[in-house]
């Protein structure tokens, strides 16, 4: 995959992430795209009070992979580069 079309697919998988982040910043939180792999792997930075959330791996697992799945069937994994996830 070229650096243009992995940075096409960040841009994407930012997108798709805009209807999470109203339900994030109530919390006072935040969902950061810090690269998309060659292996298809998203990878994430979570920010402000959902670094330190204790329900930051179920917001990940309920919110953010079945957003990014459903609308990027190509992604394989989404992790965390920080927090509890």
């Amino acid at each position: 995959m070229s650096s243009i079309e992995q940075e096409a697919l960040k841009e994407r998988v930012d997108a798709a992430l805009e209807s999470l982040r109203p339900h994030l910043k109530v919390d006072g939180g935040d969902i950061e795209v810090v690269e998309v792999t060659e292996d298809m792997t998203v990878r994430v930075k979570w920010l402000g009070n959902c670094e330190f959330c204790s329900m930051s791996a179920m917001t990940m697992k309920a919110g953010v992979e079945q957003t990014l799945r459903s609308k990027i069937p190509e992604i394989k994994t989404i992790e965390a580069v920080n927090g509890m996830t």
